[in-house]
Order: C-alpha cells, then sequence, then structure tokens
C-alpha cells in the first residue's frame, strides 16, 4: 500500500533516476513515502512523466537536471535540493555509464568520462549529500556483480574500474561516517533483462546459475533490505543469480 504523502518526508535522491533501473527505484522510493529528487542529464521527458505520474499516484517527486560528472554541476545541484527539501535521507548512486568494448581499442576520453561520471560523480554527490544528511541517513550505490573477486575483463575495463572503485569508496565512508551511524552500502547486479549485452535466453544459464536474466524487481528488494537492515553497512550484495561465482 503506497503511503500517505507528508510534509516533513524523508527525502531520497537518485542520479540517473529517470529510465530503466533508477525509474523502478524512484517508483518504489515513493510508494515508501519518500520526497524523491530524480537527478536526470539528458532524459528530461522521461523524467518528468515520472515526476507527473509520481505526484498523480499521491507522491511527491521533480526532476532536476544535472551532469553528475561535472562537479560544478553537482555542487549547484544539492545547493538547489538544500533549498527545495532541506535535507536528504538517503543517496542512490545509480549513473553507471557502460561502454562494451576491448580495452585494446578503449579511447582514452571514453575513459576519462566512464570514470567522471561513475566514480568521480558519485563521490561528489555523496560528499554534498552528507552535507544535507541527518544522523541515520544513508548511501546506497549500484556496482556489478563480481567486484570481490578482481579478475580480467577485456569489454568495459572502464565501467569494472570505476565500480571497483566505487566499492573501496563505500567501504572507506561506511567506516568513515560510522559515527554518525550513516550507513553506506552498494547493491551489485548481474545480467538484467535490460542489460545491453544480455545473452539469448537459450545460453544465458551458461553464464547465470540460476538461468534467466535479472529483473528491476530483484534490485529493488535488495535495496529495500538495505534501507531496513539498520546494522548493515560497508556491505555489498551481489544480485546476480550466481553470475561470476
Amino acid at each position: 500500500m503506497r503511503k500517505p504523502r507528508l510534509e516533513g518526508a524523508p527525502v531520497a535522491v537518485v542520479t540517473g533516476g529517470a529510465r530503466r533501473l533508477g525509474r523502478h527505484l524512484c517508483e518504489v522510493l515513493a510508494a515508501r513515502g519518500y520526497r524523491v529528487v530524480v537527478i536526470y542529464r539528458a532524459s528530461a521527458d522521461d523524467a518528468e512523466s515520472l515526476a507527473t505520474e509520481i505526484g498523480e499516484g499521491g507522491g511527491t517527486a521533480r526532476a532536476l537536471q544535472t551532469d553528475i560528472g561535472v562537479a560544478a554541476e553537482v555542487h549547484e545541484a544539492f545547493d538547489n535540493i538544500a533549498a527545495h527539501e532541506g535535507r536528504v535521507d538517503l543517496l542512490i548512486n545509480n549513473v553507471g555509464n557502460y561502454n562494451p568494448q576491448d580495452v585494446t581499442l578503449l579511447d582514452p576520453l571514453v575513459w576519462d568520462a566512464t570514470l567522471a561520471t561513475n566514480l568521480s560523480g558519485a563521490y561528489y554527490c555523496c560528499f554534498h549529500a552528507i552535507t544535507l544528511m541527518p544522523n541515520g541517513g544513508q548511501i546506497i550505490s549500484i556496482g556489478m556483480a563480481g567486484l570481490e573477486g578482481i579478475r580480467a575483463n577485456r569489454r568495459g575495463a572502464d565501467y569494472y574500474v570505476s565500480k571497483t572503485g566505487l566499492l573501496v569508496l563505500t567501504r572507506a565512508l561506511a567506516s568513515g561516517y560510522a559515527t554518525r551511524q550513516i550507513r553506506v552500502n552498494m547493491v551489485s547486479p548481474g545480467q538484467l533483462d535490460n542489460s545491453v549485452d544480455l545473452p539469448p535466453p537459450d545460453l544465458i544459464g551458461l553464464e547465470v546459475p540460476l538461468s534467466r536474466a535479472g529483473t528491476v524487481q530483484d534490485i529493488s528488494q535488495a535495496v529495500e533490505y538495505l534501507i531496513d537492515a539498520t546494522y548493515v553497512t560497508g556491505a555489498n550484495i551481489d544480485v546476480a543469480g550466481g553470475y561470476r561465482l
């Protein structure tokens, strides 16, 4: 059941919130009673339609255009959030630029753009969100399955490096802000049913032991667990059906 709309309700900021997984997470958080700030870079129509849908359903959401790979834009965005919402109770670092090309073909400009968005941008958001976060707030970042075991990954090496760095950042922040009871965790999907390089159904079992692609509902289930798990911090949960075990 959707919780009633309340003034002073907790605030959730979701980066990359306009489409796909980010959109679903915004819907789930709104249903839990959060006021949602949908951060998007280019998908203005999707972001505005999402905010409208949430509002029509009794929730509260607004769209905010920001390129999180640009430090000045992130600073400006959180100044805007400070002025309008006044706080951040939950930050979801969902943005993840993915370039599935071989490392031997990886252009330095693509490398820089991926690291700027996926890693530096996440840090910029964490830095500013924490200044608006009450004790007991939360940060949840979206990673990728298999981060716990470093291995060669020729396709999408820039993405893999950025998400590995994000795991290190997650654990550092979890330790650094534990005295404020701010919990920082990560959820790491594997092959989702909307992944750009998803194997065909008859072959997915060769890569995923549970023999199916994941869904956005699988990921949001883990996110909701972490929201409610008040004694969990610094954790990384693979939600991947056994992918990359």
